[in-house]
């Protein structure tokens, strides 16, 4: 099969991002700054840029054929790292021709933020997500296995600033790997980085595919108890179920509405973590208002009223 026909994949229907459209930057091969433990794809020596690209004009070729007023997001990522694309900013570009009402969405790594043309590139798009999964450099360079010369704390400090001048709607995505950066220790550092960060959303998860190396994710009971650790101001957003298994536990009228002010949760945590009276008890607080649905980009999350009026007092 030529490049061509490898470069636009979809649309898929994505929970969190709605109907994207898919653009592999590198469709032939797995070019990366980072050799993430837990990454899907085969594991393979990193590289700080391209050896193999292909050009703008087919990339905007083959989009052409592919889009549609169906699309809500033209997804830019690759096998490996997108940003290492080395005509990016020329593409986003071209993209913004063609793209009409469709939004554009990078993921990235984060890695080559701290480079001014990928950081002035992707202030561009409309929508971006940025990983960060460690802020410690051991723990970081455990997980991400990242290419010599980086740096965790550069990243994450540019992170925070690309947040701040970043017009569009940001996420950031922690994907957490068992005993390794699921310990309290390393939550409270990224807790603190994140505290600085403004974002729609923080998408927490584990190992979902097969990984390119041995190691473990966490389960759904470990990820709602990382979850209620980080700051209660956080948007936090459990993104992975693969390892959930029902709790089925006994919540109060007090303990629902502490606990969804504490953290709120999608029906899906609900399912998982309520038992069948602690749900019906749930469904009449809804229909007394005293929860309402608060739509966070794609997502619904069930809330405390008297958590959205605090806010709107602020």
């Amino acid at each position: 099969m030529s490049a061509e026909n490898n470069i636009i994949f979809g649309p898929i229907n994505s929970r969190r991002f709605g109907m994207s459209l898919g653009v592999d930057l590198s469709p032939s091969i797995k070019q990366c700054n980072f050799d993430c433990l837990y990454c899907e794809l085969a594991p393979s020596a990193t590289v700080d840029k391209q050896v193999k690209t292909i050009s703008v004009d087919e990339i905007i070729k083959e989009l052409s054929h592919h889009l549609n007023d169906k699309v809500d997001v033209i997804t830019l990522t690759a096998n490996g790292e997108p940003t290492l694309y080395p005509h990016l900013n020329e593409l986003i570009d071209e993209i913004d021709k063609i793209k009409n009402t469709t939004e554009t969405l990078i993921l990235t790594n984060s890695a080559n933020l701290v480079y001014d043309d990928t950081y002035n590139s992707l202030l561009k798009l409309d929508q971006v997500k940025l990983s960060l999964d460690a802020i410690s450099e051991d723990i970081f360079k455990k997980i991400d296995r990242p290419h010599k010369d980086i740096d965790i704390s550069q990243i994450a400090q540019k992170v925070i600033a690309f947040s701040k001048e970043y017009k569009g709607k940001l996420f950031i995505e922690v994907l957490f790997v068992h005993e390794l950066n699921d310990t309290p220790e390393e939550v409270k550092k990224l807790n603190d980085v994140l505290l600085q960060v403004h974002c729609k959303r923080i998408d927490i998860g584990t190992i979902d595919r097969p990984p390119a190396y041995p190691v473990m994710g966490t389960s759904y009971k470990e990820l709602h108890d990382i979850a209620m650790a980080f700051d209660s101001s956080l948007p936090i957003h459990i993104a992975s179920r693969v390892h959930a298994e029902p709790n089925n536990a006994y919540y109060s009228d007090e303990e629902i509405l502490n606990t969804l002010d504490k953290r709120p949760l999608t029906m899906d945590d609900i399912n998982l973590l309520f038992d069948e009276d602690s749900k019906s008890r749930l469904d009449k607080l809804l229909k007394t208002e005293k929860i309402v649905i608060k739509n966070v980009s794609n997502l619904e999350f069930l809330v405390p009223k008297s958590n959205l009026t605090r806010k709107r007092r602020k």
